[in-house]
Parts: structure tokens; sequence; C-alpha cells
């Protein structure tokens, strides 16, 4: 649930780059290049409310589907440890004069379609679900995210910042060393839990 895939994180501006004829004669200005860590926008503690709202927002509304699925996935476990126990019981090399193996074979196979067709039930639920979640994710969180993408570019040019990188492992950032005054991440967040309220999700 926790993702921020609308959010693109990396602002560049062709004017870093004067012409060489006229950097030779005037004293280039200091690059100012900031990063943010977009994962750190849904922290429980200190994240951006607004975000934190939406994801819950989207949670709760879909709690229901994901508690059905998760009672289907228990379903299906149980099960195969029910079928692994009766295999086992039909390979006994010496079963007790107790066991009746048809009965153990009649129950193996009733197990086991009962298997398949909660199987297929489950993909086709999950399938279900991606799809609603995916819908609901665009209405519900989307458009926030989108807020803070244009907060964020709001951000950079209101502070001088040439580029902010996204350093977050969603984005496959890999960082082996950070001054820690370049990371902004806490100032954008204040930044943005300042503004007023915007925007609100689409039902």
């Amino acid at each position: 649930m926790k993702t921020f895939r609308s959010i693109v994180a990396v602002f560049a501006f062709a004017a870093i780059f004067a012409v060489s004829g006229f950097a030779q004669t005037t004293p280039a200005a200091p690059v100012k290049i900031g990063i943010v860590n977009t994962q750190a926008f849904a922290a429980k503690t200190g994240g951006i409310t607004k975000y934190i709202n939406a994801l819950t927002a989207l949670d709760t509304e879909l709690k229901t589907d994901q508690n059905a699925l998760q009672t289907m996935v228990t379903k299906i476990q149980n099960l195969e440890k029910e079928l692994a126990d009766l295999e086992k019981q039909v390979n006994t090399p010496n079963p007790p004069p107790t066991m009746d193996l048809n009965k153990v074979r009649a129950s193996a196979q009733s197990k086991y379609q009962e298997y398949q067709d909660l199987g297929r039930q489950f993909k086709f639920e999950e399938e279900r679900y991606k799809v609603k979640f995916e819908r609901r994710e665009d209405a519900v969180v989307r458009p926030v995210s989108r807020d803070i993408g244009n907060a964020l570019t709001e951000f950079a040019k209101k502070n001088g910042y040439v580029m902010i990188f996204d350093v977050s492992k969603d984005q496959g950032g890999m960082l082996l060393f950070l001054d820690e005054k370049q990371d902004v991440t806490k100032d954008f967040i204040a930044f943005y839990n300042a503004r007023p309220a915007t925007t609100a999700a689409v039902k």
C-alpha cells in the first residue's frame, strides 16, 4: 500500500549549464542540489499527514476484501496440510488393520477437489481485488501524490534547488555518501504539512 509511484522527485533545469563563453567571464554560482527520501512521506511519525490519511483511508476501505482473501489463503494452507497427511496415510508401508484405505483415498480425492476449486476461486477474487485496488488507489491516493509532486517543485524553486534527487529504495536509489545538509526530506515534509489543504481525494 505504501507506494509513491506518482511522484518523480528528480528535478533538472536546463539553466544549470551556461554558455561556455559566458561561464569563462562570469564566476559560476554554486549549484544547489538536494536529496529527498520519499519513503519517509508515509512514516506514521514525521510523515506527510495528507498522504498518510489517504493511505489509511484506502486500507480501511479495502479491509473487508483483504480479510476475505486472507481467510481463503488460510483455508488453502489448511487443505494442503490435510492432503499431505492423507498422502502419508495412503503411502504407509504397513497400514494398521483399522485403517480403511478406500475411505482414506476417497477423503483425499474429495479434499483435492475442494483444494482445486478454492484455488480457482482465490485466483478470481485476487484479480478482482487488484483491479479494485488500482481503481481506488487512483481515486484516493493519486491526487495527493500529484499534489505532493507539485509541491516538491514549488519547494525546490522557492529554496533555490537546481536538482532534488529521490534516494528511496522504491526508486532504486543507491547512496554511498550523504552530507546531511543536502537531505531536505524533513524540511519538505514540514513545508508540505504547513500548506493549506487544497487537494481532496476523488470518491
